[in-house]
């Protein structure tokens, strides 16, 4: 792999847990449980009351594949083709399931926009209601909390790591990844290296964010990155802010919500993204613009991100459907594929059942050995931090 890549390689992100240890991401301590209430919090209320919380619960997978053909459709929000290999992902469950009609729904929505399409379609049974949502760490105990989700445990479920899940079945971890910087090259000559070094002159008008950080979690990641980048820690996000504020006054920060064709065109050309985003767009560039991956010095973040489902889902076996099939085996390495670091990736490693050729695609485990896994109630006083502070620290409307 070439000196612009510190860069990364597909090679690791599945050796991490042997340098920073799954266990880790210390998010809640969670313990599995064998029963679920789903009057939890507030869901009592709620259509999702009283309904099956696992596969067994469900009459097993057979039953389960006629009632989801029963509903003939399954409505998805926030997931860009370009996301972790979810084009893929789309693509083979429709091919398993071909009687099943996808409803993509905003691709570019945020976390937050997410929770607000659960809460503006409570009672629509129509296909603008989302049935399930991939979001933030933080959003998936907020909606648990809110009464937004429904429990369902998959058949995969005992091999999720306690700490990645909720242990009443209400959220569960999917992937995660580590921020970097993703460099047009043919636009940026002297790659940035570190956080510090994207304040430099050369920069200005060329660093973006790959979406708006008061309700983006991906974004906000990326200030509480610069946060470890500058004297900040998984307990103090606010020199983020400090930093944002700095990169904004140099003219450096670009308020525009970077995407591929951004970063393709020259728009965007330094943007802040998880690596298996960025990595794909690399791959998917083809060399035309040349795409480089850093990953910074310092100021490494894991973040983590979740799958629920609506606790008002029109569609509910469609949705069990749907987590069936990411949890699988096939769905957890497309993941993999896209350089998103599945949740069942011990699992799979104790198995065998990861491919020689797609781990010799990821990146070397030795540029992850600082990142730093923040847990639950780390995650939550960070992003109030950062959405709380944006508009009075920072000042830049990102759009």
């Amino acid at each position: 792999m070439n000196q612009d890549y510190r860069r990364l390689s597909r090679r690791n992100f599945l050796s991490l847990s042997a340098v920073a240890g799954l266990g880790a991401i210390a998010l809640n301590s969670c313990t599995n449980t064998t029963t679920t209430s789903a009057t939890s919090a507030g869901a009592g209320s709620t259509p999702a009351a009283n309904l099956p919380i696992s596969l067994e619960a469900a009459g097993g997978m057979d039953a389960l594949i006629e009632a989801a053909r029963a509903e003939g459709e399954l409505s998805v929000i926030a997931l860009p083709d370009d996301w972790a290999n979810y084009k893929e992902m789309k693509a083979s469950f429709l091919q398993k399931y071909p009687f099943i009609k996808l409803n993509d729904l905003n691709p570019d929505a945020s976390s937050a926009d997410e929770l607000e399409a659960i809460r503006a379609n409570k009672g629509n049974k129509g296909p603008q209601n989302p049935d399930v949502i991939d979001v933030g760490f933080q959003f998936g105990e907020e909606a648990k909390q809110e009464g937004l989700l429904q429990p369902y445990k998959v058949s995969t479920w005992n091999t999720i790591p306690d700490a990645l899940k909720d242990p009443e079945g209400f959220w569960y971890g999917d992937y995660y990844g580590v921020m970097t910087f993703e460099i047009n090259t043919d636009i940026v000559k002297a790659l940035p290296e570190d956080w510090a070094d994207l304040l430099k002159p050369e920069y200005r008008g060329q660093v973006a964010l790959a979406g708006d950080p008061r309700k983006s979690g991906q974004a906000i990641n990326a200030v509480w990155a610069a946060a470890l980048g500058n004297g900040g820690s998984l307990t103090n996000a606010q020199p983020g802010l400090e930093f944002f504020k700095e990169l904004n006054a140099a003219g450096n920060f670009l308020p525009v919500i970077a995407k591929p064709a951004t970063v393709a065109q020259g728009e965007t050309p330094i943007t802040l993204r998880w690596d298996y985003n960025a990595l794909a767009n690399r791959d998917a560039t083809a060399g035309n613009p040349e795409i480089a991956v850093v990953v910074p010095k310092t100021g490494q973040l894991a973040g983590v991100y979740v799958q629920a489902i609506s606790a008002y889902a029109p569609r509910p076996n469609a949705a069990r459907l749907w987590m069936e099939h990411l949890y699988s085996d096939e769905g957890q390495l497309i993941w993999l594929k896209g350089y998103s670091r599945p949740v069942r990736f011990d699992d799979l490693r104790t198995k065998n059942a990861i491919p020689a050729d797609m781990m010799s695609k990821l990146p070397s485990p030795e540029l992850y050995a600082q990142a730093q896994f923040p847990n639950g109630e780390q995650i939550k006083a960070a992003s109030d931090v950062i959405t709380q502070g944006w508009d009075s620290v920072v000042g830049a409307d990102v759009k």
